[in-house]
C-alpha cells in the first residue's frame, strides 16, 4: 500500500465568526451550505453564470485549501477557517441563501482548482477588484469580463494562470487530520513515521541545524530521534524526541510555510541588495520601490505571524498594504496609525532579520547541485524530490493505491 494523497470535500467545515485571536463563537455545518453562505455573501446574485460559476470555484477552493493544509489547526486554533475577510473570505451566520447561486453551488461544490503536478487546491485568493486589489480574481472584473463573453475557465486562466487543472467529483467525507492520533517515538515502524521524516527533511532545507534524514524509510530510529529533538530545541518545544501532537502540528506549520515562502524566493533576490535603513514614512496611496520591499517583507512576515494577512507585492500602498501595516503595529503594540514611521519599520526589519535567511536563498533551498563541483548531490536531490510538492504535496495523507477524484485539465 502507497502512501498517497486524496483529495476529497469535508463533510462539515468550522468556522470562527472573527479573526483568528477573537473572542468568538465557532460554527460547524455542511461544507456545501458554507460555499453557499460564501457565495451569497461575496458575490451579487444578479451577476453573469460565468462569473458566478468563477467565483464559486475559486470560493471552494480556497476554502479546501485551509482544510487541506491545516492552515489554523496547525497553530492550535479548533477551526478550519474565518469568517474574516482580512484572512479568509466572507461568512455570515444565518444570513438567506440565493436560489440561483444554491443551484450552482449543488453543482460546483466537488470541484476544485490546482495546479499541475500539485495535490492540494489552489489556496485561490480573491477581492473585490474596486475598493481593494489583490494578487487572484477580481470579483467585480470576472463579472466584467463574463458581460464581454467570457466563460468560466477563460475567467479563472486570466486571474490564476493558465497552468490550472479542475479536480471534479471529488469524494465527501469526513475530514481526516493528520496527527497520527498516538506520539510516534523511537522504534516505531509505519507510513506515519515516513510522513514525519519527509516533513522534516524538507523542514531542515530552510533551518540546516536541523539534520537531513536519509533513507526516508518509515522507520524511527536514532536518526529521527535526533532530528525531532533539534525541531524541538529550535522551536522551544519540550525536547523528548517524541512526536507528539504539539511537535506534529509545528512541523505541519512549518512545512506548509515553507511551500508558500517557496513562491516568495525569486522575488526576494530583488530586495536583498537595497538599504535597509529607514528613509521616509510610507503611507496610504504611496507608489514606488520603498513601498514593493515594504510589502515584500510584510509578505514574509505573514508566513509567520498569523495575525498578519497576505498581501501583494505591487509598489502601491493600497488598503491591502495598510491592513498588513495596522496587523503587524496590533501585534508589536504600537500605535495603530496604518502609517509606517520609523519605529514601525524598525520593528518588520529586525522581524524579518529574524527569519532564517536560508529559507530566502535560492541556491540553499533548491540544492541541486555542489556550489564547488556544480555536480548534484544524490542526498540533496533525494531530499528535495522526497519534499517537493509533487512527491508529498500536503495534507491530509490516507493510506490506498488509488485517488478517488476524477481530474480533468482545464480544456
Amino acid at each position: 500500500m502507497a502512501i498517497i494523497v486524496t483529495p476529497y470535500i469535508p463533510n462539515n467545515i468550522t468556522v470562527h465568526l472573527g479573526t483568528p485571536d477573537s473572542q468568538a463563537e465557532n460554527v460547524t455545518l455542511p461544507f456545501r451550505d458554507y460555499i453557499k453562505n460564501v457565495a451569497s455573501s461575496e458575490i451579487y446574485p444578479t451577476w453573469h453564470i460565468s462569473a458566478l460559476r468563477a467565483n464559486i470555484l475559486a470560493q471552494v477552493s480556497f476554502a479546501l485549501n485551509r482544510v487541506y493544509t491545516e492552515f489554523y489547526p496547525s497553530q492550535g486554533y479548533a477551526f478550519n477557517i474565518t469568517s474574516s475577510t482580512a484572512y479568509d473570505q466572507k461568512f455570515i451566520k444565518g444570513r438567506n441563501i440565493f436560489d440561483n447561486i444554491s443551484t450552482l453551488v449543488d453543482d460546483l461544490f466537488t470541484t476544485y482548482l490546482r495546479r499541475p503536478g500539485f495535490a492540494e487546491p489552489l489556496a485561490a485568493s480573491f477581492c473585490n477588484g474596486t475598493t481593494s486589489t489583490c494578487d487572484g480574481l477580481s470579483q467585480w472584473g470576472s463579472e466584467s469580463m463574463a458581460q464581454q463573453g467570457y466563460d468560466s475557465v477563460a475567467i479563472l486562466r486570466h486571474y490564476y494562470g493558465e497552468n490550472l487543472e479542475l479536480v471534479a467529483n471529488a469524494p465527501i467525507q469526513d475530514i481526516q487530520y493528520s496527527y497520527p492520533g498516538v506520539p510516534l517515538r523511537l522504534g516505531d515502524v509505519g507510513p506515519e513515521v515516513r510522513v514525519a521524516q519527509v516533513m522534516i527533511n524538507r523542514i531542515s532545507v530552510a533551518y540546516p541545524a536541523i539534520p537531513r534524514l536519509w533513507p526516508v524509510d518509515g522507520i524511527f530510529g536514532s536518526d529521527t530521534e535526533d532530528a525531532v529533538r533539534e525541531i524541538q530545541h529550535v522551536f522551544n518545544l519540550a525536547v523528548d524526541g517524541v512526536i507528539g501532537k504539539s511537535t506534529w502540528y509545528m512541523m505541519v506549520h512549518l512545512y506548509t510555510g515553507i511551500l508558500r515562502l517557496s513562491e516568495l524566493v525569486s522575488l526576494g533576490q530583488t530586495f536583498f541588495y537595497l538599504d535597509f535603513d529607514y528613509q521616509q514614512a510610507l503611507q496610504l496611496g504611496q507608489r514606488g520601490e520603498s513601498v514593493s520591499l515594504l510589502q515584500y517583507l510584510l509578505a514574509i512576515l505573514a508566513q509567520f505571524y498569523l495575525t498578519i494577512p497576505d498581501l501583494t507585492v505591487d509598489g502601491i500602498f493600497g488598503q491591502e498594504t495598510q491592513a498588513a501595516v495596522l496587523a503587524l503595529q496590533m501585534d508589536a503594540g504600537l500605535p495603530q496609525t496604518g502609517v509606517v514611521d520609523e519605529q514601525t519599520w524598525d520593528v518588520i526589519v529586525d522581524r524579518f532579520l529574524g527569519i532564517d535567511r536560508m529559507v530566502l536563498s535560492n541556491s540553499q533551498f533548491f540544492p541541486y547541485q555542489s556550489p564547488s563541483s556544480g555536480s548534484v548531490d544524490p542526498q540533496d536531490l533525494y531530499d528535495y524530490l522526497a519534499a517537493s510538492p509533487g512527491q508529498f504535496p500536503g495534507f491530509p495523507l490516507q493510506l490506498g493505491d488509488t485517488d478517488q477524484a476524477q481530474e480533468r485539465s482545464v480544456p
